[in-house]
């Protein structure tokens, strides 16, 4: 199986990416994680890539495309860990979810220079996860690395994280965990307040912001049937306290 992640949104560039692959390997098995990351969100992607990989299958590929490095000397590069194989760009997209799963190799990808420097999700990436699904990958496999050379983790010391993600909904996504209270204290730039919190969204008061533990076990900003983005212009990479 491969599984596509971009910031491509509805364009048609992840549709070019599956077209390759399927040329290559007309049995290949193609889902896609999302191409909805913000436009070179690295932050974000890697947010996203973290908390859905374990959802799918053992053995599966995954090709990671948030790349605002593309053509320049940043390595591509094939990762093996302990159950699945990421390809990519080494710029820290991949990173915590490789560490995550345990990393055993990491490779820089050997192929022909493309002719187009500027997609090398279509020239590159899709190209190699296409001959890996066929069994025929181990040919791109150039210099093996010592380790990644982009380490991106997230900050998080006490109760001082960051903003991860806003997601479909408008909901801001930390990376904090929640605590066994009712009651929080967000400290956010400028605001300074206290915060309730609610067991699901629809248990949230009715004309204020609140926080809800959301699908990845961390604290979520939210506004009942609305957007806490719109209430609170949070970006991705921000710290937060939530206490």
């Amino acid at each position: 199986m491969i599984v596509l992640m971009t910031d491509f949104s509805e364009s048609e560039y992840a549709g070019m990416m599956k077209g390759v692959i399927y040329t290559i390997y007309p049995k290949a098995r193609v889902l896609d994680l999302t191409h909805e990351i913000s436009p070179q969100s690295v932050r974000e992607g890697a947010w996203i890539l973290l908390q859905g990989y374990p959802y799918f299958p053992k053995k599966t590929t995954f090709v990671c495309v948030v790349d605002p490095g593309v053509g320049t000397g940043r390595d591509a590069v094939l990762i093996r860990t302990e159950n699945y194989v990421f390809i990519g760009p080494d710029n820290g997209l991949m990173y915590p979810a490789a560490h995550k799963d345990g990393i055993k190799d990491v490779f820089k990808i050997q192929i022909d220079q493309p002719e187009f420097t500027t997609f090398h999700g279509r020239e590159i990436f899709a190209k190699v996860a296409a001959y890996v699904a066929s069994g025929a990958g181990e040919k791109f496999l150039g210099e093996r690395k010592s380790d990644l050379d982009i380490v991106l983790r997230f900050w998080q010391e006490e109760r001082s994280g960051e903003v991860v993600r806003v997601d479909h909904f408008g909901n801001i996504i930390t990376n904090l965990p929640p605590l066994d209270k009712d009651m929080y204290h967000l400290n956010y730039r400028a605001l300074n307040r206290d915060i309730a919190w609610a067991g699901t969204y629809g248990e949230g008061p009715e004309y204020d912001m609140f926080l809800v533990t959301g699908s990845a076990g961390t604290l979520e900003l939210s506004v009942k049937n609305g957007r806490a983005i719109d209430r609170l212009p949070a970006r991705v990479g921000d710290t937060i306290i939530i206490k």
